[in-house]
């Protein structure tokens, strides 16, 4: 037994293992993660899977196929990122997280492969999301799952998931967000998400601009991969998409990608138009517009955290000062970056009766002197600093305001993963670090021109799965 691995005793030790390689950053590229389920016997090839990526809404997509998926009858594994609460939810069998115990177990297996493959380079040494994968590829395995849903971390061509051949690539999204990793244009973060697409295996397409439409249409059709468009299909008007039971209008062309995803699934698994239907009403997807009562006061939590989601959150203010009859919500907010946190708080000042700024313990978090300079003029008057601890009697209505306002968390995701780690607190025991690390992106991988070598060579061994099932590609 190695000295890591005997360091790893509980759960505490396997998280300050795990955060320490956080730590070091991000090291992009799938080399690396082939080497590590090379070494697992490729655990990710005993069940099918369907392979989501996108700017926004993949998480959403992600938790809407699996549930239609489960609602079917199946055995599903989930694979989501990043975490709100616990290290545990970004691996769910049937919405089950991976528990304390299954992570330390997993941790001490995976680690003396993990040195093994260190012996070859420093390099080959797993990341904190590689682990992490590796844990979803095995506990999936090891539950033996009929199908697993996988959504990409970042990107895609560069993703560590992106060793996995799909039964269906979806990519919900394209928006300007991740520029430093991904590119300034359209067409170049598409050409990243795009890069999860595999030979023959079917595309589905969210609603994306057309400039990233042209290279996504470019690369399927290299790839012989048929591809199905949620506007083609459904058009622009929303009363004709899907409804599902998470607010907001961009849900429901959300659940129109995952129905068209189900849609070419159905013959695969059995899939009954019921099935998808109620698998879209029953979803359960924390900060997304989510509405919980906190005593007598509503509280909204919003995972809207980049441009594209700023005017989606516009959008959900307005309906909501609709419904309270213009009285305008408490908004308490914090963002990562001055590229996010410009039109987040643009919107917001539209809308807030008061703001409160919480500058978070992050690397990348703006200070309350940033989001202040970000501010518009005409709500400057509207801000307060404060800290998390001085906003949850905000949460409680134990201060500011009456029964009747609403209080609307919106920005990082981290902040909301605070605010329910504090609502919550029996989800966040032995975990009270969230998602604290220094976003630094380390390209020590292949060029991204030897991983699209990879990926063919793995699109190699796919297969036709869906010919015939779903709509007609576009």
């Amino acid at each position: 037994m190695s000295l890591a691995t005997r360091t790893l005793t509980d759960y505490a030790s396997v998280t300050d293992y795990l955060f320490a390689l956080k730590s070091v950053g991000v090291k992009f590229g799938i080399d690396r993660m082939w080497s590590f389920a090379t070494a697992l016997g490729h655990p990710e090839r005993r069940y099918p899977i369907i392979h989501i990526a996108g700017t926004n809404g993949k998480g959403s997509v992600s938790a809407m196929i699996e549930t239609i998926l489960r609602e079917s009858g199946l055995h599903t594994g989930l694979y989501t990122s990043p975490h709100l609460v616990k290290i545990g939810e970004r691996v769910q069998v049937d919405r089950n997280p991976l528990t304390e115990d299954e992570i330390v177990n997993y941790m001490r297996e995976l680690v003396p492969v993990a040195e093994k493959l260190r012996a070859i380079g420093p390099d080959e040494y797993p990341t904190f999301f590689e682990f992490i994968a590796a844990m979803a590829f095995l506990q999936f395995a090891h539950k033996k799952v009929n199908v697993a849903v996988i959504e990409v971390g970042l990107g895609g061509l560069l993703d560590a998931t992106n060793i996995v051949v799909p039964e269906v690539a979806v990519i919900t999204s394209i928006g300007l967000d991740h520029t430093e990793q991904l590119g300034n244009t359209f067409a170049c973060i598409a050409r990243e998400k795009a890069g999860i697409i595999k030979s023959r295996v079917p595309v589905v397409i969210g609603r994306v601009p057309g400039e990233a439409e042209k290279v996504i249409r470019t690369l399927a059709h290299e790839h012989e991969a048929p591809l199905y468009s949620v506007r083609e299909i459904y058009g622009e008007g929303i009363e004709r998409y899907p409804a599902t039971n998470l607010n907001g209008d961009y849900q429901r062309w959300n659940a129109a990608t995952a129905t068209l995803a189900a849609g070419l699934l159905r013959t695969r698994f059995a899939l009954s138009d019921e099935a998808i239907e109620n698998g879209l009403l029953q979803v359960d997807w924390p900060g997304r517009w989510q509405q919980i009562m906190v005593g007598k006061r509503l509280l909204v939590l919003d995972a809207s955290h980049n441009p594209e989601g700023a005017q989606v959150l516009e959008s959900n203010l307005c309906h909501l000062l609709a419904e309270n009859d213009g009285r305008k919500p408490i908004i308490i907010t914090s963002v990562l970056g001055e590229f996010r946190a410009r039109p987040l708080l643009k919107v917001i000042g539209r809308y807030a009766r008061k703001i409160y700024l919480v500058s978070l313990q992050q690397a990348r978090a703006c200070t309350h002197e940033e989001m202040k300079a970000l501010t518009p003029k005409t709500a400057q008057n509207l801000l307060h600093c404060a800290t998390l601890e001085e906003v949850i009697p905000i949460l409680l209505g134990e201060s500011v305001g009456g029964s009747s306002d609403t209080v609307v968390v919106t920005g990082s995701i981290y902040l909301l993963g605070e605010v329910l780690a504090r609502l919550q607190p029996i989800l966040a025991v032995g975990n009270g670090r969230l998602q604290n690390f220094n976003f630094v992106p380390r390209v020590v991988a292949q060029s991204a021109d030897q991983t699209r070598a990879i990926s063919s060579a793995v699109a190699g061994t796919s297969r036709i799965i869906c010919e015939g099932a779903g709509p007609t590609p576009r």
